[in-house]
């Protein structure tokens, strides 16, 4: 019997917001989009310290099924659309990230 483990996926965003109003309209959507690509919210917001690097106020990190997943998710009509409310009025790093499978 062979077990196959899914490497799953995340999405990981870095975020400084200059419109709150747009970042909320992009949340409201951007959730849509992740939920129906199975994602699932780890981090959003909350308490953090910044021990080295850039300092960006809101970590948000979603884990997927998959890598691929994460990847369709970002890349399809409903997630772009989405980002079109805040993408003028935030400033982020985005990352998708594959699982280590040692």
């Amino acid at each position: 019997m062979v077990i196959r483990h899914e490497i799953r996926g995340w999405i990981a965003l870095y975020n400084q917001i200059e419109d709150q109003s747009n970042l909320s309209k992009y949340a409201e959507a951007a959730t849509k989009a992740i939920l129906n690509h199975g994602g699932k919210p780890l981090v959003r917001g909350g308490d953090y310290q910044c021990l080295e690097g850039t300092d960006f106020p809101r970590t948000v990190i979603w884990e997927f099924p998959s890598y691929e997943k994460a990847l369709e998710c970002y890349h399809s009509e409903a997630y772009q659309e989405a980002w079109s409310y805040a993408k003028e009025t935030t400033n982020r790093n985005l990352q998708i990230c594959k699982q280590f499978n040692s």
